[in-house]
């Protein structure tokens, strides 16, 4: 294979073909003569239905593409970060981390704008545990119903079942090009994001032809926000069976704001944290410090009984 060519991993979900078409593209632009060559997987994830947390969690939609990497018959992947296992195989790694997209969750509704708006007992659509508990926290009125898919099989199954609202990932959307929706972005106050949401990763082989390529994509503050988000789910051995959320914003200049929150799946408990800092890893251990002293450990008890 030419050296100007790289075969770069991803499902065959359209919002995956989206995020990894452009990447391929921003790498096309930053390196004249080279060529990205989409190669399209079905992960076990995207084959398996109902309830993922039963067939153990994240990994299910990177095992496959992380193999290739390995075998050496792919020399990159795309994935969502908040998909990707924060224990990588051996002899793989984030050559970057490129800007993050809006890590908001949205309220896709035609009834309100926000979920103050919605009325007693209407039905909220969505797959996420973290999303339920928090939803269920602020509007324990609500009937919160499971949904998974892609974007277009839950907008699609949202629009046939007359809920209420479906929610979804801003950055989704957006990567789509989906703007024609009534989609009304949450306060983070109220429906804190998921841990690396928005963010994409860039995973090759260590010391690979790859790497080097992709390292003009990194973005530092986004990679500081993604090391302070992956030490909250390390801490906690988070994966999609825990209602954890975790969002750092990070600015040009270094400084970090972290909050972290975890929760019982129907929103009866909850512990949060917050920090600010300069360095990820710090920043990171006192927010952790935080949720331990507003209740992490007892809820934790209580999710696994």
């Amino acid at each position: 294979m030419s050296a100007a060519v790289l075969r770069l991993g991803t499902r065959r979900s359209r919002l995956a073909l989206a995020q990894s078409g452009q990447v391929a593209a921003a790498l096309e632009a930053a390196h004249p003569g080279l060529r990205v060559e989409l190669v399209p997987i079905v992960t076990r994830g995207d084959r398996l239905r109902g309830d993922l947390a039963r067939h153990g969690g994240k990994g299910l939609f990177t095992a496959e593409l992380e193999r290739g990497l390995a075998d050496g018959s792919l020399d990159l992947a795309v994935h969502s970060l908040k998909d990707l296992p924060v224990s990588p195989p051996p002899g793989l790694v984030v050559a970057a981390y490129p800007p993050r997209a809006d890590p908001r969750d949205v309220l896709v509704s035609e009834i309100a704008g926000d979920l103050a708006g919605l009325p007693a007992g209407a039905v909220l659509l969505t797959g996420s545990l973290r999303r339920r508990a928090q939803i269920l926290a602020c509007r324990r009125d609500l009937e919160v119903r499971p949904l998974r898919g892609n974007v277009d099989t839950r907008l699609r199954r949202w629009r046939r079942s007359g809920a209420g609202g479906v929610i979804l990932a801003a950055a989704g959307l957006a990567r789509l090009g989906v703007g024609d929706l009534p989609a009304h972005p949450l306060d983070p106050s109220l429906v804190l994001p998921a841990p690396g949401q928005g963010i994409l990763a860039l995973q090759v082989r260590a010391g690979g032809r790859a790497e080097a390529l992709c390292r003009v994509l990194d973005h530092p503050p986004t990679v500081r926000a993604a090391v302070a988000e992956r030490r909250i789910v390390a801490a906690l051995g988070g994966d999609c069976t825990l209602p954890l959320a975790a969002w750092a914003e990070a600015g040009d200049g270094g400084a970090i704001h972290l909050r972290a929150l975890l929760a019982t799946a129907d929103g009866e408990r909850l512990a949060r944290g917050e920090a600010r800092g300069e360095e990820p890893e710090a920043v990171a251990a006192a927010c952790l410090d935080a949720l331990e002293r507003d209740g992490a450990r007892a809820v934790l008890e209580a999710l696994r009984a």
